[in-house]
């Protein structure tokens, strides 16, 4: 068995372990929470998979808060999902408030994150911080592993923004 076959059905094992009632996230109050029900607005979702020992995390979590406070009364937000499960729950916690990150965070299990992730983009989770881009209609429209330029986004978000009012 080759090693990414072995490594996704390490994780589908895990996952089921730990996913009790399909709660795959929680806010960190402990209220199930999904990635879905934050989408449903009209405006563009960044949606930010992040680690506290994470140091890209660590050193770009104030340019997607700063991102998040520039447009979010506008066409975008940002969720943050914490795969540091419950076990690192203070550590992820000591994270945003270390960071003064503006927008919703939920965490979860590492490998339930990475089955999720995996299960919706056909693709192996990488590593954090790995970014989801939802389409003001709830469509997925960009998945990216690593740092993220703001400037990329809000760039790729202009573009597309600009090309669907175009075709309507």
């Amino acid at each position: 068995m080759n090693g990414l076959r072995a490594l996704s059905l390490w994780v589908l094992c895990v996952a089921t372990a730990h996913a009790t009632d399909d709660v795959l996230f929680t806010d960190f109050n402990g209220q199930p929470q999904t990635i879905e029900s934050h989408i449903a607005d009209g405006q563009w979702l960044l949606v930010m998979f992040w680690a506290h020992n994470c140091h890209i995390c660590n050193q770009e979590a104030t340019s997607y808060a700063r991102f998040h406070t520039a447009h979010a009364d506008r066409d975008a937000r940002v969720l943050g999902v914490s795969i540091d499960g419950p076990e690192h729950q203070a550590e992820a916690a000591d994270f945003i408030d270390r960071h003064r990150l503006p927008f919703p965070n939920l965490i979860a299990e590492p490998a339930v994150a990475m089955l999720y992730f995996m299960s919706l983009t056909g693709e192996p989770f990488r590593g954090t911080p790995t970014f989801l881009l939802y389409a003001p209609d709830g469509t997925l429209t960009a998945v990216q592993a690593g740092a993220v330029p703001v400037d990329s986004i809000e760039a790729f978000i202009a573009k597309h923004a600009t090309g669907a009012a175009a075709r309507r």
